[in-house]
This record gives structure tokens, C-alpha cells and sequence, in this order.
């Protein structure tokens, strides 16, 4: 038997055994313990510069000066159905918001599937052609794929891997570190929506009115906020696992400067508050999937917002907060009381499974 190669051997593992010998549902969560699997195990492995920016997608510069986003994701959400969608159209919104934060313009995507042996056929053709369906709304095509089949009991009916590639058009710079203090931070509509719609379905809740989830291709929002601010909109994030507080954590200390969110400027639909206060969930840390935070120069701020409510996936667009000099790479919360008071990352898991 031959022996490792010495580079595998050359370092002990970058995450503390001592502390987590195995994988927790919560490294997957977007908080504080994917943070450090991603940055401790994979960025360190992989290291290059396209990776480090751990922007929503790699910006990768071709000859002759065009700039290409890829963007990779999986989908393994449970349900397969769900309030507003599912697992179909969602691996088609998750690929091209990804390709979207970074400015792009989706040409194509790459879709594997992985069934589970006793998957129904029938529901096998729902998320076909919801697929099919998102992905013509959203104008991407489904140019290349991959399926497999695994032994029943091992891959929870079918999880779905995605790749897409965009354009990114000239004099736009999307990056996290182009945050600056006096920005403003800017989102499209009401938070925390596809988390409690998941939830719902998980726990058998019933409301008085129905809560769906947001799930939604955002790329034509982010056209006309492009539009309308150009080179002035910074940064732009679709605040997905960890949701809008782990998204400006990450966004804060990424560019070192310090976010003031004001709370009761933060849109949450009235009932997906109630829920929120029943489950003993925080509504910034609940999972979206149409919701995009753009942070803008304070000079474009106003224009991007009225692109923003123009368009109906940003009609309840609001100004959330701003970037501040203060408290680098954290982020803080005026309540509605006035107090204030750190947003810090998840640590734990508030919702596996959800996208």
C-alpha cells in the first residue's frame, strides 16, 4: 500500500477536532460555523484570488477585457414542495440571484440531478418542469446537466447542483469590499418570508392568511437598479441561509467598516412576525429567496430606491440602515425604542434544510 502524498500530510485539520470531530447541520446554516468551515477548510485548501473575495460567485476576467460571473450552488431543501414553490424553481432563482449580486446578466446553467431510487415519477416531472418554467421567466437556458441515481434512503427523494455564468456589463464593480461609510443599505421588500413559509409546511402551522415563500429570479430587479445608480451601487447580496444578519455581517467584515440597521425601517409582514414570535425565530436571521440588499452610494441612494419600487419585485422597497466609520466589521440595531444593539452572526442552526 502506498503512503499519502507529504502535502497531505503537511498540515492537522484547520477546524478543531476537539470541538466538532463531525459535521453539524449547522455548518450549513450561513452562520458563524459555515463561516468558519468555508473560510478554515476550503478557502485555505483552495486558496486564490477569485475565491477569497467569497462574493456570491467568482468574477473571472478573459482576454480582451469581458468579465464573466460563475456561481455554483445546491439545493437540497425539504420539502420538495413548498408554499410559493419548490426545489425546481428555486435551484433556477438561487443560480441566477447568485449570478445577479454580482452584476450579471445569466447566459447559461448547468443543472444535476441526484434521485433518490423510489422517487415518484410524477414528482419528478413537477420540479421538471417548474424548472423549465423559472428558468424561461428568468431568460437563462439550460444548456448542460447531469443526473445520478442513489440507493433508496440515501438522497431524501432529489437534491439539485446548479452552475451558471454571466456577463457582467462594463463600469459595473460589484464587491463587498466597495462598502464605505455614508452608503446606504437599501433591500426590496419584506424579509423572512420562504423560512416561515418552510417552517409552516414542516410543523403542520396554520395562519389566518397563508405565508409563501419570496423564492423569485431578481435578476430584472438588479438590471433597472443598475440602471439607475450604475457604478454608485457598491455592493448587492441575496441574504439567503443566515439571512439579512449574517449577509451584512459578512458584508461588514469583508470592506471593515461597520452597518447601523434601524429596525423600524426593516419591512416584516405582520404575520411572518407573529410566526416569528411564536417559533422563537429573529426575523433578520431567517432565511429569503427573492430579497436582495444593495448598498449605494448616498448620492444614488434615492434614484435606486424608486427603480426599486417601480419594479413589482421591489414595490415595498425601503432604506434599511447605512454604513458607518464606527465599530468595523459589525453590525448594529437602533430598536425601535432607541437602544442599540449588536447584530452579531448565528452560531447555532435556526432552520436546516432550507434551500
Amino acid at each position: 500500500m502506498t503512503s499519502p502524498p507529504d502535502i497531505l500530510l503537511a498540515h492537522s485539520c484547520p477546524i478543531p477536532i476537539s470541538d466538532y470531530p463531525t459535521v453539524l447541520l449547522a455548518h450549513g446554516g450561513g452562520g458563524r460555523l459555515s463561516q468558519m468551515l468555508i473560510e478554515r477548510m476550503f478557502v485555505g485548501a483552495f486558496a486564490n484570488p477569485a475565491l477569497e473575495m467569497l462574493h456570491d460567485g467568482a468574477i473571472l476576467e478573459l482576454d480582451g477585457g469581458a468579465r464573466l460571473a460563475f456561481s455554483t450552488d445546491s439545493f437540497v431543501i425539504s420539502p420538495l414542495f413548498f408554499p410559493g414553490g419548490d426545489i425546481g424553481s428555486l435551484a433556477v432563482h438561487g443560480t441566477v440571484n447568485d449570478l445577479a449580486m454580482c452584476g450579471a446578466r445569466p447566459l447559461g446553467m448547468s443543472v444535476g440531478m441526484i434521485l433518490e431510487e423510489g422517487l415518484p415519477m410524477e414528482d419528478l416531472w413537477r420540479v421538471v418542469q417548474s424548472l423549465q418554467g423559472a428558468a424561461q421567466a428568468a431568460g437563462v437556458s439550460v444548456v448542460t446537466g447531469d443526473t445520478k441515481v442513489v440507493d433508496r434512503g440515501k438522497g431524501d427523494g432529489v437534491f439539485i447542483n446548479t452552475t451558471g455564468i454571466g456577463l457582467i456589463p462594463d463600469g459595473i464593480h460589484i464587491s463587498p469590499l466597495h462598502a464605505r461609510p455614508g452608503d446606504q443599505v437599501l433591500i426590496n421588500g419584506p424579509i423572512a418570508d420562504h423560512g416561515i413559509a418552510i417552517m409552516s409546511v414542516r410543523e403542520g402551522l396554520e395562519f389566518e392568511t397563508a405565508i409563501e415563500s419570496d423564492s423569485a429570479a431578481l435578476n430584472g430587479l438588479v438590471e433597472v437598479m443598475l440602471a439607475a445608480g450604475g457604478a454608485d451601487v457598491h455592493v448587492l447580496r441575496d441574504p439567503t441561509r443566515g439571512g439579512v444578519a449574517s449577509a451584512l455581517n459578512e458584508i461588514a467584515q469583508k470592506a471593515g467598516a461597520g452597518i447601523r440597521l434601524s429596525e423600524q425601517d426593516i419591512p416584516v409582514r405582520d404575520e411572518v412576525r407573529g410566526a416569528c414570535e411564536i417559533l422563537g425565530f429573529d426575523p433578520l436571521y431567517v432565511a429569503n429567496e427573492g430579497k436582495c440588499i444593495a448598498i449605494v452610494a448616498p448620492e444614488a441612494a434615492q434614484a435606486v430606491l424608486a427603480a426599486m419600487q417601480a419594479h413589482p419585485l421591489g414595490a415595498d422597497a425601503r432604506i434599511i440602515g447605512e454604513v458607518v466609520a464606527e465599530h468595523p466589521g459589525r453590525v448594529f440595531l437602533r430598536s425601535r425604542i432607541g437602544g442599540l444593539r449588536v447584530v452579531d452572526m448565528l452560531s447555532g442552526e435556526q432552520l436546516p434544510r432550507i434551500c
